[in-house]
């Protein structure tokens, strides 16, 4: 059985229990140096291997093959996700599904964002993050403000043509300075982190926090990581084409 999510997944499973290798492999009854190399992807297991794990995890197997982000092998459906603010009417879309659907997914994994940075209670942190988030939404809503050339300019102070590098700049050093503020390393710019404020996150811990809202998140991350496999087959294959070339 040939499948990218199942060593990362027993490997995550096992860690978020606090279970050593050697503990897991004795129970399941097999080597450690087998199960190290399943959740290292270097060998491959058979199905009834990940029924077994399955059922000692407690999860589907759906779930340890990354064929549904429930740990109970529900499928999302967009009925199931919470809309936090479905009473504004200018929010109510019609028409096709997946204006919807994205919107549930970012804003509900928003609300998680923003929890955690609320239990952190690191103002500079909020700020970096919340500079990055706003950066992007902007640079969004300006391509959408680009449909139509008649559209007034006069909405923006920045022009057109530059716009772009300064809000490219401006996210890399959000990025970059939210990096500094989380890191285990004390520099002298930005505050650093009390062991308080290093809140401890899993998806086990953020699934029973965030009931309602955790399965917009883990989705969100499923979309964005495929399409970043996407990006990186397509490179993939025009780099091949080059040395063929």
């Amino acid at each position: 059985m040939n499948n990218k999510d199942f060593p990362r997944i027993i490997a995550l499973l096992r860690k978020e229990r606090g279970f050593s290798q050697k503990k897991v492999a004795k129970d399941l009854d097999i080597s450690q140096a087998l199960l190290s190399h399943y959740e290292r992807g270097i060998r491959e297991c058979g199905l009834s291997f990940v029924v077994k794990v399955a059922s000692y995890y407690d999860v589907s197997c759906d779930y340890l093959l990354g064929r549904t982000l429930d740990r109970s092998g529900k499928t999302l459906k967009i009925e199931d996700i919470p809309d936090t603010d479905s009473t504004n009417k200018e929010n109510i879309f019609s028409g096709s599904l997946l204006p919807i659907l994205n919107k549930k997914l970012i804003i509900n994994s928003l609300v998680i964002i923003f929890d955690i940075l609320n239990k952190v209670k690191s103002k500079s942190l909020t700020t970096e993050i919340s500079a990055y988030l706003m950066t992007s939404i902007y640079k969004m809503f300006r391509i959408l403000y680009s449909l139509n050339a008649k559209n007034p300019q006069g909405l923006f102070s920045i022009s057109k043509h530059t716009y772009k590098g300064f809000s490219d700049a401006l996210e890399s050093i959000s990025e970059i300075n939210a990096g500094c503020i989380v890191s285990e390393e004390k520099l002298d710019e930005f505050e650093k982190l009390n062991v308080n404020q290093r809140i401890e996150l899993s998806p086990k811990l953020i699934s029973k926090d965030y009931p309602l809202f955790a399965p917009s998140l883990y989705n969100l991350i499923q979309n964005t990581e495929s399409r970043m496999g996407k990006k990186k087959l397509k490179l993939n294959s025009i780099v091949f084409s080059a040395k063929s070339s």
